[in-house]
């Protein structure tokens, strides 16, 4: 199945375990041994598998030990500066996201909105 948008927590959830199941299975490790080298309970395992939901650090351990950590990388790519960005900061890189109260208008020019304005 293809993860989506439109696809719930649980659906998801569910995938994945799917697919580290399939994983292991493919380097041919049982669960206990995945667990072992991952340095989480088999239980812990089994509940990836199933769909339940584990901690992160717990999820980062198990990709490890089933050689998918370097995957992380293409799922959340290391952010850049978009072009039309450096053009407008000047080369620097933005600290802060923008405050709701703080718009630029059309002209470039910063207009500023009190609460009760808006």
């Amino acid at each position: 199945m293809k993860i989506t948008y439109q696809l719930g927590e649980g659906g998801v959830l569910e995938e994945l375990g799917k697919r580290l199941a399939r994983r292991r299975l493919d380097l041919e490790l049982t669960q206990a041994a995945a667990a072992e080298q991952a340095g989480v309970s088999k239980r812990t395992v089994e509940r990836m598998e199933a769909g339940s939901t584990v901690q992160l650090s717990s999820f980062i351990r198990i990709l490890r030990a089933l050689d998918l950590l370097a995957q992380l990388d293409t799922l959340l790519p290391e952010p850049g500066p978009r072009p039309l960005d450096l053009l407008k900061l000047k080369g620097k890189i933005r600290q802060r996201a923008p405050s709701p109260d703080h718009v630029v208008d059309k002209n470039g020019e910063t207009e500023w909105h009190w609460g009760e304005d808006a």
